[in-house]
């Protein structure tokens, strides 16, 4: 899924106190660090294991953060992009140093329904502002240890989770593909009317299923990959509470 610039809610009014034009982070701990939440399960989990967790003892070495804050998703999931971006060649122009991955969480337990989104930091070909209506607008800025960020890649929890091992990776290849192969900030556009998913969405899937086949025969280390044969309530016995980065979505600035 996207969720585009190019058609967002506009500021407030201007009685209203203005939206910041930059929002400035750290990576690390301390008082300016990223802002991060727990994902809250639908329903009530089992005690974590204590004892051997079977198949998930294959992954008991994926890092977290500490014991007590639990499996840092964000952290995991930048890593397993940062090895596809390497191995497979349609998604070797990604900078993944400007592409922040974050976590929202899901509304309802439905298994159907919103599993990722990317959001573009950017306008068309990468501008950071552009006249609407005779008034000059600006997408907010994010920056990470002075990096300025080009796109959100966001999870939708626990419900990414709790797809099919294929559905997750799928998705996963689905997102990355529609950053621009510029990486600007700006989406992939293809011809025709419908750019942002070309003309048939089922030709579309199949294209992401046949890269995610790809990036499996070159047999992806275990360490990376194997927690996406977890489901949510499988992580969480193995390494405590799903976390991650937490962001609120950009908005539109006026800029006077």
């Amino acid at each position: 899924m996207i969720t585009s610039m190019f058609a967002p809610r506009l500021a407030p009014p201007p009685t209203l106190p203005r939206l910041p034009l930059v929002m400035e982070w750290t990576a690390q701990a301390g008082p300016r660090s990223l802002p991060r939440r727990r994902v809250r399960p639908h329903r009530p989990l089992p005690p974590r294991l204590t004892t051997e967790p079977g198949a998930g003892a294959r992954f008991a070495s994926l890092p977290v953060r500490s014991e007590a804050e639990g499996f840092d998703f964000s952290q995991v999931m930048a890593r397993l992009c940062q090895d596809i971006t390497r191995r497979v060649a349609p998604l070797q122009h990604l900078d993944l140093t400007r592409v922040l991955f974050t976590i929202t969480q899901a509304r309802s337990h439905r298994r159907h329904g919103l599993q990722a989104k990317v959001t573009p930091l950017r306008f068309r070909h990468g501008h950071l502002t552009e006249v609407r209506r005779g008034r000059l607008f600006q997408v907010q800025r994010y920056v990470v240890d002075g990096l300025d960020m080009l796109y959100l890649v966001t999870f939708c929890l626990p419900r990414f989770l709790n797809q099919t091992f294929e559905e997750k990776l799928v998705t996963i290849f689905h997102e990355l593909y529609h950053i621009s192969p510029a990486c600007n900030g700006d989406l992939r556009r293809h011809q025709g009317r419908y750019c942002l998913h070309t003309s048939s969405q089922k030709c579309y899937d199949r294209q992401m299923h046949e890269l995610a086949s790809e990036y499996l025969k070159v047999r992806p280390a275990p360490e990376l990959i194997g927690f996406l044969r977890l489901n949510f309530e499988q992580l969480h016995s193995c390494h405590g509470p799903v976390q991650g980065v937490a962001v609120p979505m950009p908005k539109l600035v006026l800029v006077e």
